[in-house]
């Protein structure tokens, strides 16, 4: 199978050696995403859940350049810098994914990019 790039403008670039996403065949790996604002580069302002909301932004924008949308994530992987931030996390992921949702894991880490608070990276498959 041949292995494709998605990269898109509406998304951070990426800040190392990695592309934004890659598909191969009918799957999708979004590499992880932080709280940057694709403009400025910069981590967006505001509160935890602004955060949150900004990094599902930046996966929808590089799911929708691979032809794709959230409702396509079968994967999703969160990580934290503080695990009291879990049930906010439920709570806005509820505003971008409906029924049956992606499986996913949450995990602690002791630090992320740029110092940021969340990170989350997705697999996601489209139809033919």
């Amino acid at each position: 199978m041949t292995k494709s790039i998605i990269k898109t403008d509406q998304a951070p670039e990426a800040i190392g050696t990695y592309s934004q996403a890659v598909r191969v065949g009918n799957t999708v790996y979004l590499s992880g995403q932080i709280p940057l604002v694709p403009d400025t580069m910069a981590l967006v302002s505001g509160d935890m859940a602004a955060e949150i909301r900004r990094v599902f932004e930046n996966l929808r924008a590089v799911a929708r350049a691979a032809n794709g949308s959230l409702s396509d994530v079968v994967k999703l992987n969160v990580f934290l810098t503080d695990l009291a931030h879990f049930p906010l996390v439920n709570q806005v992921m509820a505003e971008y994914f409906e029924e049956p949702y992606p499986a996913r894991a949450a995990v602690g880490v002791a630090a992320l990019p740029k110092g940021a608070r969340v990170e989350m990276d997705a697999i996601m498959v489209l139809g033919d």
